[in-house]
């Protein structure tokens, strides 16, 4: 089947969280909310407290009686603003997105999506691109200001394409890194170049990666990867599995064609973190590449 659908919306795109973008610069509004605010404690590896499967948040007064300038406002959730912080460390069961993203609840799953990739860039902002200055946070977090020149600088996020590759019939392509271990497959992903459209970043990635001619490149979703910045942009396209594979940039080790058998076997037997044994484990839910190999294998 050449053409299928995402069955589901990518486990990091489906928060709930309101952004309230329109606090960002009412300083009077964050003030008052900050009174009953949840803060969410983010250590500098991306960990958080978790309890049964639940974020622990703290009462944001336990920084000061109004927003400090290290915190950054998510939004608000059912009536109550949310604000994030960097810790040195924390104490009790710690997690990162990668760990607990797949088990949250949406609003959740935004909260804590939205922390780290905000936080991460705030980490890399720190001087003015613009004349090295130092910068400071202005707009509750969602921006930072030059200190000498005033020059206002936003919170990036680096498209990356990721795409499934298929014959149009039974077989999908599935490659393999230079770093990965010898069962670990996945999709092909690259990113995206300075004055290049989604579509022609898929067919050079894709061929300077694995050295195919592909086709009927087709949009199917995207998802937030604060990993430390990344939206990565899922798309399907078709290549010619008699067409050799050339390995050239040295980023990939290996790649195959499998068949949809195989690749539902492969789902049905778990993930990266399953046990070895097998030749072929996929990644796991929280990517968005766990996603469209579930839809293309259900697509018959």
């Amino acid at each position: 089947m050449a053409n299928f659908e995402l069955s589901d919306i990518p486990l990091l795109s489906r928060s709930t969280l309101d952004r309230a973008e329109h606090l960002r610069s009412d300083a009077q509004a964050l003030t008052q909310g900050w009174s009953d605010a949840a803060l969410l404690r983010v250590t500098r590896g991306g960990q958080v407290r978790v309890v049964d499967k639940q974020l622990v948040l703290d009462e944001a007064l336990d920084l000061g009686t109004e927003p400090t300038a290290d915190a950054v406002f998510l939004g608000v959730d059912s009536g109550r603003h949310v604000w994030a912080v960097y810790t040195k460390e924390l104490v009790g069961e710690l997690a990162d997105l990668r760990m607990v993203g797949a088990i949250l609840d949406d609003t959740s799953a935004g909260i804590l999506t939205t922390a780290v990739a905000l936080l991460n860039w705030h980490n890399k902002a720190r001087f003015s691109s613009i004349d090295g200055s130092p910068t400071k946070p202005a707009n509750a977090g969602w921006s930072r200001v030059s200190e000498s020149s005033g020059h206002e600088e936003f919170p990036r996020s680096d498209p990356a394409v990721i795409c499934l590759v298929h014959d149009g019939a039974d077989r999908v392509l599935l490659a393999r890194q230079t770093v990965w271990p010898s069962t670990m497959f996945s999709i092909l992903a690259g990113f995206v170049e300075a004055g290049e459209s989604l579509e022609t970043c898929v067919v050079r990635e894709i061929r300077e990666e694995v050295g195919l001619d592909v086709t009927d490149v087709r949009y199917l979703g995207s998802q937030p990867w604060p990993f430390p910045r990344s939206l990565m942009i899922g798309f399907t396209a078709i290549g010619d599995p008699d067409q050799p594979l050339a390995f050239s940039d040295g980023e990939i080790a290996e790649a195959h064609w499998f068949t949809r058998a195989e690749v539902r076997e492969a789902l049905a037997a778990g993930d990266w973190t399953s046990s070895a044994g097998v030749r072929l484990l996929l990644p796991g839910s929280i990517s968005i590449a766990r996603g469209i190999v579930t839809a293309w294998a259900a697509s018959d």
